[in-house]
């Protein structure tokens, strides 16, 4: 549970910086700020996924309650516009802002009038159901604005377009046909609001303003205590109406009740699309990536007891290889395989889900993709990936590519493109290799070369060897894998270890790279090309704590982390993606990611 209270809330430096996330299931949420202020582009009541995850449209951006007492309207709500002015400003009225099980609720106090507002999601289906109740003081009038648009999630919708199409229902409307509002004394409105204002879209370099719909608004009358007011919203099957909003709500607190907070955060990113099980690396705008999927998978689903999605999700996987390799995402629209880790990620986790279910029955279904996959990479693959005969380590590597998690190109141009033998996809390689008796003698080179080629005259491993331009000892996290994985190429090393927790370790995860060394930066923040610079060049990343603690725990040492504080600051209840590597390593990136919950929830189990 996180609360906060007034002061907070009226802040919109500290409540609106710290954001809440409903998922549906299915790829789709309902997500925004403490404050109630909409921040990103992508931030709304009803956020509704096609069968990418990564296609998202915002159908409801928001539903503004007003207040009608004796003395007049009072507008509960909060916007900022195109020229910076804040307005109205609900916020201030805010007594406080609590997530209970995951779900977010306000109250507002006027005087003696308490207004409480609760949302929840229905669990695989892109509906979201909003119930205000008036706990103190009566009677007072209600109305709730609908406002929307119909528009990609990564986009924005403006006033110079066609007028969104609005159809009077049985209790409220439809809008493009797209989805459909449902609650009381629906009074059809029909206006552009101009100019609404986004500020982490200008902070991240990007447009700013969009214009929204004001399609109508709900009224009734609260007459005392506990008497509510209940709107849902819903795409897909219009005519398929949900169960009354107090009645999801209170199923949606009964179910999540169940999770610990981390596993309720795990829960999150597990979503069922018309493929199957997958994984949304993160809210708000990623879709699903094969690394990330692959790299979370222990700890999403199998510290949380969810194997038999997990079996489903392995399964679907391995019909998609290709030469020996998994597409590394579909957020595109297409595959695209440029990745040399996220296939053996793939190999690690059927193997860890083998061994902690003794499911050999899919070892058995998959064992011939998956030799398939180490024959194409002895043989050579896409992207110049192959095992070097003479040492039979991994080599990858081409023009323009960056291969390896660290990823980020600017202007095609990779920033750390790591071509050559990689510390962490050879530690994936060794380990992938020791689950196939028929690879032995190469997986006994490929261990002995790595233990004679990765140690470095500094102490710690090379981060890449061979490549062109020789060796490279800049100080990176990637080592890490060499001592954390099961089939580990090395015994960890106290000394080295201390050395990396020295340079890289933050109370939000590790540093992707060591403050001083050629090209670091400490901060990511900026344009696309700025934050990209940076990405992987001293950027804290969360999911590091994972293949961190693992490796100290071989030693017999169990680390303590500091990750739960976090929980309260950014994504509620959740892991960012990462954070600036200077001190106070304030959060950045998505706020609710799926590796960095994976990982941390993985090594809580150790």
């Amino acid at each position: 549970m996180a609360t906060f209270g007034s002061r907070t809330c009226a802040r919109l430096d500290e409540g609106a910086t710290r954001e809440w996330l409903v998922p549906d299931g299915c790829g789709g949420y309902a997500m925004g700020t403490v404050s109630g202020l909409r921040t990103r582009r992508y931030h709304g009541l009803l956020v509704v996924a096609g069968a990418n995850p990564a296609r998202r449209h915002l159908g409801l951006a928001s539903l503004d309650p007003v207040l009608t007492l004796p003395s007049g309207p009072v507008r509960l709500a909060t916007h900022e516009w195109a020229d910076g002015t804040i307005a109205p400003r609900g916020h201030e009225l805010l007594a406080g802002f609590t997530l209970v099980d995951g779900l977010p609720r306000w109250r507002w106090r006027i005087g003696e009038v308490v207004l409480e507002r609760e949302l929840a999601m229905v669990p695989g289906r892109p509906a979201v159901a909003v119930v205000h109740r008036l706990l103190s003081g009566g009677p007072v009038g209600l109305a709730l604005e609908a406002i929307g648009t119909w528009r990609d999630g990564h986009g924005e919708r403006t006033a110079d377009g066609p007028v969104p199409v609005v159809q009077e229902v049985a209790g409220g409307v439809t809008i493009e046909g797209a989805y459909r509002l449902r609650g009381p004394g629906f009074r059809r409105a029909g206006a552009w609001w101009r100019g609404v204002r986004h500020r982490e879209e200008a902070a991240r370099g990007l447009t700013e303003t969009e214009d929204l719909w004001y399609a109508g608004s709900f009224h009734t009358e609260l007459t005392g205590p506990g008497d509510t007011a209940e709107v849902s919203a819903w795409a897909g099957d219009l005519a398929d109406e949900p169960a009354p909003a107090a009645a999801v709500v209170e199923a949606a607190h009964r179910r999540n009740r169940r999770f610990s907070p981390l596993a309720l955060a795990a829960d999150a990113f597990v979503v069922r699309t018309p493929r199957g099980p997958d994984v949304v690396a993160g809210y708000p705008w990623f879709g699903a990536w094969s690394r990330d999927t692959m790299l979370s998978y222990e700890g999403l689903f199998l510290t949380t007891g969810r194997a038999d999605e997990g079996r489903e999700l392995l399964r679907a996987y391995g019909e998609t290889l290709s030469e020996g390799m998994l597409a590394n995402t579909a957020d595109t629209g297409a595959a695209e395989f440029n990745t040399a880790d996220g296939t053996l990620w793939f190999l690690h986790a059927v193997d860890r889900h083998v061994l902690t279910t003794g499911d050999t029955d899919l070892a058995e279904e998959l064992r011939p993709a998956l030799l398939g996959v180490i024959d194409h990479h002895v043989r050579g693959t896409r992207y110049g990936i192959g095992a070097d005969p003479a040492d039979g380590l991994l080599t990858q590597g081409a023009d323009g590519e960056a291969l390896t998690w660290m990823d980020a190109r600017v202007d095609g141009v990779p920033i750390t493109p790591r071509r050559g033998k990689a510390v962490d996809v050879n530690a994936l390689w060794v380990n992938a290799l020791a689950g196939f008796p028929t690879y032995k003698r190469l997986h006994d080179m490929a261990r002995a070369s790595f233990a004679g080629r990765f140690p470095s005259p500094s102490g710690w491993l090379h981060d890449v060897v061979d490549g062109p331009g020789g060796d490279d000892a800049t100080l990176r996290p990637n080592q890490l894998l060499a001592w954390s994985l099961p089939n580990a190429a090395l015994r960890p090393d106290p000394a080295v270890l201390r050395t990396i927790g020295a340079a890289l370790l933050t109370p939000l995860g590790l540093r992707s790279q060591a403050p001083g060394t050629p090209g670091y930066h400490g901060t990511h923040r900026g344009t696309p090309a700025e934050r990209d610079t940076a990405y992987h060049t001293g950027t804290v990343w969360p999911w590091l704590l994972g293949p961190y603690a693992t490796a100290w725990h071989r030693l017999g040492v169990e680390v303590t982390a500091d990750i739960d504080t976090h929980l309260g600051e950014y994504g509620l209840g959740s892991i960012s993606e990462t954070a600036d590597g200077d001190a106070p390593h304030t959060a950045t990136g998505c706020p609710f990611q799926a590796w960095s919950v994976a990982e941390v929830l993985r090594a809580a189990y150790l």
